[in-house]
């Protein structure tokens, strides 16, 4: 029986999928000028897959096809972390977030901000993911 497919994104995929949510529609040519070096044939293979996914769609402009993102990256995270709390954490976020505060890397600034999130949150709503990344970081996830 062969494996069943994985709706998480391997990094060729997110590596793909960033440049759809930069630069919009693209042809496989466009997208292939910014991964290099990988190969026309190796690109347009993982956008396949991924519109097999769901994450890409495409329309037909001559004999051209344009590809673009059916998933905003927001939607993409939010499903990977979902998934990441399911497989390791039981779907504990409580798990999670003493996994992350037990990490050496926590550095005192990432540890503030988690703890002003957690207090600014309503306990009547879920936090949203931005609010926890720091401005420096979200800039640069693009």
């Amino acid at each position: 029986m062969p494996p069943r497919p994985s709706n998480t994104l391997t990094p060729a995929e997110l590596r793909l999928m960033r440049v759809l949510w930069t630069r919009g529609e693209s042809a496989v040519a466009d997208v292939v000028k910014h991964v290099e070096p990988l190969a026309y044939t190796s690109v347009l293979t993982t956008i396949r897959v991924l519109e097999t996914k769901g994450y890409v769609t495409h329309r037909q402009e001559g004999r051209a096809f344009l590809y673009s993102a059916a998933v905003q990256e927001h939607e993409a995270s939010r499903s990977e972390i979902s998934h990441l709390l399911s497989r390791f954490f039981g779907n504990s976020r409580e798990r999670l977030l003493l996994s992350l505060l037990g990490d050496a890397e926590i550095d005192p600034d990432e540890l503030r901000r988690l703890k002003q999130a957690i207090a600014n949150t309503p306990e009547d709503s879920p936090a949203e993911p931005e609010a926890l990344t720091p401005p420096s970081h979200k800039e640069s996830a693009s």
